[in-house]
């Protein structure tokens, strides 16, 4: 069953044309000119309930534009979206009751009152029962560690631990429905993996519905099964995270380690490019030759130590996605519904 649906969504801007020199300026101030900037364009997708997806693409793309139509902050030019059955822009604070958000780089928080005072508030904004309120809190406090700062004012807080205390804000009415903006942003990588199993323990028991975008590609992996790729305001993807790691990850990597004195490697289909101590980095096309293959050649003159086989990183597939596209490629399969 979709939770979020949206249709043909658009966003344009008019904005101020700049002309240069004195003139330039004289004329802007008598006679001011515009032109029309497509932030989003035709962008249409549907989100099941409990699904955690990831919304990604390069600065200017059109995902906090998106973003800030779902949760109502901004009036589509044109096209439809639903979150949970509501119009959001239409009823802004029915909407709100729906939805938790956490920009990486802002906060909900009250700046200068200790960190439990501003949930208390939340809870009477929001109309929280004193059980609820209770409940929801000893978990979080648990699973977030929030004892360690929880009578802190927020701007005495690190950014991990407003972090965990932002993700937390916005769950406290219960929403059936999370965005989050680089939730992981400027965090170490102890804090970013407290942070991403909350995420998933959420999403889990819970059965929140996640839309989580980010330019840290290791939450994507992590987090999500499906992502939407957006570039210049245009859906460019939307389907499985295996599906583009299977079409744009195809050079693989092994890693042996030989015997000591073993003579050079020789192989067919397969390039070493690096060699250190002993350990031969061997790079293949998986449609070339599979690993096994590989490993077959090299076991024919040598004797092996110990091996790996490394996946491509995915930020690298991105990459590639954005320089290559997807022209020429069969096109992308669409994720199946579980309802």
């Amino acid at each position: 069953m979709a939770i979020i649906e949206v249709d043909q969504l658009m966003k344009e801007f008019k904005v101020a044309k700049r002309e240069t020199g004195f003139l330039g300026a004289m004329k802007s101030l008598v006679k001011r000119e515009f032109y029309t900037k497509h932030a989003v364009k035709d962008v249409s997708f549907t989100v099941d309930k409990g699904e955690m997806v990831g919304y990604i693409g390069p600065n200017g793309a059109g995902k906090s534009t998106t973003i800030k139509m779902l949760t109502g902050i901004l009036v589509p030019s044109a096209g439809t979206v639903k979150v949970n059955g509501i119009v959001p822009y239409e009823n802004r604070q029915a909407n709100a009751k729906n939805i938790g958000v956490v920009f990486g780089q802002r906060t909900q928080l009250w700046w200068d009152l200790p960190t439990i005072e501003s949930f208390e508030l939340l809870k009477e904004i929001y109309q929280v029962s004193h059980s609820r309120y209770k409940e929801n809190m000893d978990t979080f406090t648990e699973i977030l560690g929030l004892d360690e700062f929880i009578n802190t004012p927020v701007r005495q807080l690190s950014l991990g631990q407003r972090m965990r205390a932002d993700i937390a804000a916005s769950l406290l009415h219960d929403p059936p429905i999370l965005f989050l903006d680089e939730p992981t942003i400027g965090l170490d990588v102890v804090a970013k993996e407290r942070m991403r199993t909350f995420i998933k323990e959420i999403n889990k028991e819970r059965d929140i519905t996640v839309i989580l975008t980010t330019h840290d590609m290791e939450d994507i992996e992590q987090l999500c099964k499906r992502m939407v790729l957006i570039d210049h305001g245009q859906k460019v993807y939307d389907g499985e995270m295996a599906v583009v790691k299977n079409r744009f990850g195809k050079i693989r990597t092994l890693v042996v380690d030989l015997e000591e004195h073993s003579k050079p490697l020789t192989l067919e289909k397969a390039e070493v490019f690096k060699v250190e101590a002993g350990k031969y980095w061997i790079r293949f096309n998986r449609e070339d030759i599979s690993a096994s293959g590989v490993i077959t050649q090299i076991t024919q003159t040598h004797n092996i130590k110990d091996l790996t086989v490394e996946e491509p990183e995915i930020e690298s597939i991105i990459s590639r996605i954005y320089q290559e596209g997807f022209d020429g490629v069969e096109q992308p399969i669409p994720v199946k519904s579980r309802s």
